[in-house]
């Protein structure tokens, strides 16, 4: 049991390790050496845990997604709302890029144009779901309007979130983010809100990514 903890404690630590690297010099700049100097671990035991620069990669994909799905789903059971939901799950995403390294890593890798083999479709495919998801859920509570598409809109947020970010950091370090994702809630909420939920919903926004939600 003690041996089975220790391997789980050092993969963890490779995880982290090459998330660091990853999150400061990009995926083509990575090299396992830097990686395994980063962990603190021996060249032999990151190869037992990984094959490749890319097998670590993925894994820190894998990591970062199930971090920013946590904190989704607690976004959702502190929600009174799917929108709600939605919108806490968004702002919270933004707040972990720019505290959580495994996340800002993850992100970065599943849009560094030069890790085209890694598994970067999986996770988007994954949010877009969930988002599909939430704005249907909304749209029977009565918040989105009726003539809203659910898979369309979905289609749209979520490669416009990441451009917002993509932006936010290539500009500002993502200093920023939160107050981005703010401005993008803030165009799309007169089109997907029902009108006489608009200004409550607004309201809402500014509560969810104030400071002091944070």
């Amino acid at each position: 049991m003690a041996t089975q903890q220790r391997a789980r404690d050092t993969r963890a630590s490779i995880i982290d390790g090459a998330a660091a690297v990853f999150d400061a010099r990009g995926y083509a700049n990575a090299s396992l050496e830097l990686i395994a100097d980063e962990a603190r671990v021996t060249r032999g035991a990151l190869y037992f845990h990984f094959k490749s620069k890319q097998e670590i990669a993925n894994a820190v994909i894998a990591e970062q997604h199930r971090l920013s799905r946590e904190d989704a789903e607690r976004a959702l059971a502190t929600s009174a709302s799917a929108f709600e939901g939605l919108l806490r799950w968004s702002v919270g995403l933004a707040r972990q890029l720019t505290s959580e390294i495994v996340v800002s890593a993850g992100i970065r890798l599943t849009t560094d144009g030069t890790a085209s083999e890694l598994s970067a479709i999986d996770p988007y495919l994954d949010w877009m779901q969930a988002v599909e998801g939430l704005l249907a859920r909304a749209r029977d509570e009565g918040d989105v309007r009726a003539t809203a598409d659910p898979a369309s809109a979905a289609a749209f947020i979520i490669p416009a979130y990441t451009g917002v970010q993509l932006v936010s950091d290539s500009l500002h370090d993502r200093t920023d983010l939160v107050e981005r994702v703010h401005d993008m809630w803030a165009l799309l909420i007169p089109g997907l809100i029902v009108p006489e939920r608009v200004a409550a919903t607004e309201e809402l926004l500014a509560r969810v990514t104030s400071p002091e939600a944070g």
